[in-house]
């Protein structure tokens, strides 16, 4: 500071250096006294006739919040969501599909009885239609189950006791509480969670939020990740039991998403985006009555029809690159098996295979249809179809296709960590209009995920597992 220095710059210094000497749990112990003193305050002036009734949002709260009971119970709560939206999305999954195919098979006829060539009528309907029908058909039942639960905890004032309970993890990765608000909406929509990110105030966080929701995963990937937990994992225990014990496998591979959101966060906010933690002075609202009209407008119209047709405008022009593929031939092959006996090598080096990182790529624009590709692929016909049983589809992967556990865990993997879809990207790229940020949101999640899987390959293969 130079002695010509205004009595305002040598204040500010002055301020600066006291700033630096402050303990780190200052914010928090500020708040705290304000509060006390508030309280006491209060205690002072307010009298209560009668006898005092019992307070049950305090003592909701000391459960919700309390440091031995708070997680598990949020992870509890995070499994019964999941658990009713894979019981109940099952059926009316099925139903819908069915129903595309009806109306399928009806328009193939139409146009073939009309004399119109097959490659027109097998990229129309084959190929375009049966990718919107799968899509609709894998989205739209378990985001009708999910997004109106969630609504239902932000409505009954349940998330800003996540929020509470999350704030010391973030904090010490230097991010914001509130980003698990994000991370929860995530689990609907990648999409929608970066949207979630405007309650974040500093952009610094905001930013840290938007290039690490892509950990949590989203709708679009709960087919590939509930096959593999029932066909892996839930086929050795009892049937009454399958979906719970897929359910629990989901929450696993949850919990490791959530220790990839801290960690990458944490490298973040000490690199690129290095910067101090904001205060993040949180007032839980006492809980209310939820309201079912606000909650089903907003869960059904604001969301899921919203997220939905994001995902049919990206689904159409990847129902017909699958098609294409499919069907076009440079010899006796397709170029899709081209391109998968292409990849293979690369498949092989990260426990997966060719055929699995081609259904990745023509599934950018939408991860519903990541399993009927791969599906289509290993049974050798010209189009998405409907899956096996999960007991067939086990006896069918396993002794015709030669896969293992590792190919089971490191796709499990690779598809909590993989690079988001087309609709996140663009979402993304609207929400920091910066290239350089989108980029890195996009093939950052893509360079762990092939990092991860491949030392995971060598840890299996060296001990004789792979």
């Amino acid at each position: 500071m130079t002695n010509n220095a205004t009595p305002a710059e040598r204040l500010l210094a002055q301020a600066d250096l006291l700033r630096q000497a402050l303990p780190g749990d200052f914010r928090d112990t500020l708040v705290q006294t304000l509060y006390h003193e508030a309280e006491s305050m209060a205690e002072k002036a307010v009298q209560q006739g009668g006898r005092k009734r019992w307070d049950w949002d305090s003592t909701v709260d000391r459960l919700l919040t309390s440091p031995i009971f708070g997680l598990p119970l949020m992870l509890a709560i995070l499994s019964l969501i999941f658990w009713l939206t894979i019981a109940g999305a099952n059926v009316p999954s099925a139903m819908l599909a069915e129903g595309f195919f009806w109306v399928e098979a009806q328009g193939v006829a139409l146009f073939t009885s009309l004399g119109i060539p097959w490659w027109i009528t097998g990229f129309l309907w084959d190929g375009v239609f049966r990718g919107l029908g799968w899509v609709i058909s894998v989205m739209l039942p378990p985001m009708a189950i999910f997004f109106p639960l969630f609504t239902f905890l932000e409505d009954l004032g349940y998330l800003p006791r996540v929020a509470f309970n999350m704030d010391w993890l973030f904090k010490k990765a230097g991010a914001h509480g509130k980003q698990s608000l994000t991370m929860a909406m995530g689990f609907g929509c990648n999409a929608a969670g970066i949207i979630a990110t405007r309650v974040i105030d500093s952009p610094r966080e905001r930013l840290i939020a938007i290039l690490t929701n892509n950990f949590v995963p989203c709708n679009g990937r709960f087919p590939t990740l509930i096959m593999l937990a029932t066909v892996f994992v839930a086929a050795s225990f009892p049937p009454a039991l399958t979906s719970v014990i897929a359910a629990g496998s989901v929450v696993t591979v949850v919990v490791i998403g959530i220790i990839f959101t801290l960690v990458i966060s944490g490298v973040l906010s000490r690199t690129v985006l290095r910067g101090e933690a904001s205060a993040f002075s949180l007032e839980l609202p006492p809980f209310r009555r939820p309201n079912l009209r606000q909650i089903l407008y907003t869960s059904l119209i604001d969301r899921t029809i919203f997220v939905l047709w994001r995902a049919i405008q990206t689904a159409a022009p990847a129902g017909a690159a699958i098609w294409l593929l499919a069907n076009i031939y440079v010899g006796d092959t397709s170029l899709a098996w081209h391109v998968a006996n292409a990849l293979q090598p690369l498949g092989n080096l990260v426990g997966l295979d060719g055929v699995i990182l081609l259904a990745y790529i023509i599934a950018i624009p939408a991860n519903e249809i990541v399993v009927p590709t791969m599906m289509m692929m290993y049974l050798g016909v010209g189009m998405m179809t409907d899956m096996p049983a999960y007991s067939e589809m086990h006896t069918m992967l396993v002794g015709q296709y030669g896969w293992t556990t590792l190919t089971a865990v490191n796709l499990m993997l690779f598809s909590l960590l993989h690079n988001p879809c087309a609709t996140t990207i663009m979402t993304m790229w609207k929400e920091t209009r910066s290239l350089k940020w989108t980029t890195l949101g996009a093939l950052g999640p893509l360079v762990i995920a092939f990092a991860v899987t491949f030392l995971v390959a060598v840890v299996a293969r060296a001990f004789g597992l792979g």
